[in-house]
């Protein structure tokens, strides 16, 4: 059986609801990988969502990627930049998902080529992201994106009276 194509875009004021709810999805079952807080993910009112997706289509600072599989959600990746000043070339990746059942088709890579090719585009310099000790998929998949790791935070989550550390990753553009 062939695979439907994988779609990725920006996200767009019609996909705050299916977005939502892939976020709350995300945090909730891998609450490591994501710094966000669950009750607070999932008590954020529609309109909150609304405006996300309103103001991440890409045009500015911020952009949501979302990539379908065959017409479903299958995963997203944020990246926000500062407005101006002096970190303003500068991309944080952030909320890099994909649901279980659309896992080992390079959707993740997907993701990022196209938000490396947006920050390209902006032109920002530099992407960063960090990633929790231990999830060696996830870093795996930034390496072959092109990110190396500069560094370590140290106790940097906390969850479930655990302290956690971070590698830190950069991809100079």
């Amino acid at each position: 059986m062939v695979s439907p194509p994988i779609i990725i875009r920006p996200i767009c004021a019609e996909d705050a609801e299916a977005f939502a709810a892939l976020r709350i999805e995300a945090v909730r079952d891998y609450p490591l990988a994501f710094t966000a807080d669950y009750a607070e993910t999932a008590g954020r009112a529609p309109k909150f969502w609304q405006e996300q997706a309103a103001r991440s289509g890409g045009e500015g600072p911020e952009l949501i990627l979302l990539a379908f599989a065959g017409g479903q959600l299958a995963g997203m990746l944020g990246v926000i930049a500062p407005k101006s000043g002096k970190l303003a070339h500068v991309g944080t990746i952030w909320g890099v998902y994909v649901r279980p059942p659309f896992r080992g088709r390079a959707i993740g890579q997907q993701l990022l080529r196209a938000a490396i090719d947006w920050a390209r585009a902006k032109p920002l310099v530099t992407l960063k992201l960090s990633v929790v000790v231990g999830n060696e998929v996830a870093k795996k998949c930034y390496e072959q994106a092109g990110f190396e790791m500069y560094g370590v935070e140290p106790l940097a989550v906390k969850w479930e009276g655990k302290l956690y550390d971070e590698n830190l990753m950069a991809l100079r553009l």
